[in-house]
């Protein structure tokens, strides 16, 4: 006998809107409860009725019965940093920038302040310390390596130049101090 749905369709949106807003365990608990009030805890009538991962419903299912939860081993996936892949590149980059870093000025922060860019970091890498080019990763990736080190692209400014100020002439002088006069006033001539 073919499982059927126990409730109405104007409640399948409120149902999926709730599974969003649940992570985790709580998700997949809420899943199966759903599933086995209205699906007769049918997998893959829940699957094709609210949109829910099979897997998820039968792992809810699962975890309902059971009691125990499962946790993923989510840490060992992915791939890993470069600076961690490739072990001496953070201390040659950090050999190729302290040289040409700064602190900041008004120390407010502890980022160094660096000219060198990533691209030339890179250039040097091959260069000056013979790293193969196609072992190394790309621009952008060191760019992200030297920001996760402290080191941020800046200009490096030794010293401040002073403003240039307009000179003024005695003509822009007197136009100024008549500007600020009231009109009603009257202006005294200077006899010679």
């Amino acid at each position: 006998m073919p499982a059927q749905l126990n409730s109405s369709s104007q409640y399948i949106p409120l149902l999926k809107l709730a599974s969003k807003l649940l992570k985790g365990s709580d998700k997949r608990l809420f899943i199966a409860e759903a599933s086995e009030a209205l699906c007769n805890g049918n997998a893959r009538l829940t699957e094709s009725t609210f949109g829910f991962v099979r897997k998820a419903v039968a792992l809810g299912i699962n975890e309902k019965k059971t009691g125990l939860i499962c946790y993923g081993n989510y840490e060992p996936c992915g791939k890993k940093k470069s600076e961690v892949a490739l072990s001496n590149l953070e201390n040659d980059i950090r050999s190729l920038v302290e040289p040409e870093c700064q602190a900041d000025s008004r120390l407010k922060n502890t980022f160094a302040y660096t000219r060198i860019t990533a691209k030339a970091v890179r250039q040097k890498l091959i260069d000056e310390k013979n790293w193969p080019e196609d072992q190394l990763p790309q621009v952008r990736t060191i760019s992200n390596i030297l920001n996760r080190m402290g080191y941020k692209l800046r200009k490096v400014q030794k010293a401040k130049p002073e403003k240039k100020y307009q000179k003024l002439t005695p003509s822009s002088i007197t136009s100024k101090k008549l500007e600020k006069k009231p009109v009603n006033e009257k202006i005294p001539c200077k006899s010679a």
